[in-house]
């Protein structure tokens, strides 16, 4: 197989894998892949300014507002003005933010704990460990 045909082929399989896993979230069925997103940044890295927001979900500071709004009026967010630049606003998760980001990774976690349990032998599941460690590779090409 060429390496183009492994690249279309693995762009695919890894837009496919991305949108059965969308599906298995049904705690956050009310909230667009981008706020889904927003909530896991924010998760892993706490308090980030929206422009911070924008910049790592690749959307405009304008759609980036809107996104904040829509989980501020769901109690999802909370806004606190900086100390030091009062024009600044840090966002972070509520506690039930928290809470909504934990279930929805575990029930993709749920489900993929499943589908390999169900369908691959302990060699592929070994192969399919390695390819973890390359796929991360590709992950971090600059």
């Amino acid at each position: 197989m060429k390496n183009s045909e492994l690249a279309s082929s693995l762009r695919d399989i890894v837009s496919r894998m991305h949108k059965r896993l969308r599906r298995e979230v049904k705690s956050a069925d009310n909230l667009s892949l981008t706020e889904i997103t927003t909530l896991s940044y924010l998760y892993t890295n706490g308090s980030m300014y929206p422009s911070e927001l924008a910049e790592a979900t690749m959307v405009k500071a304008q759609s980036m507002s809107q996104i904040i709004t829509h989980l501020e009026e769901l109690e999802i967010i909370t806004k606190t003005p900086s100390e030091t630049d009062k024009r600044k606003v840090a966002i972070s998760l509520t506690a039930y933010g928290k809470q909504m980001v934990e279930q929805t990774r575990y029930e993709r976690d749920e489900w993929m704990d499943n589908a390999i349990e169900q369908n691959l032998s302990p060699t592929e599941k070994k192969i399919l460990q390695d390819a973890v460690v390359l796929m991360n590779k590709l992950a971090d090409y600059k």
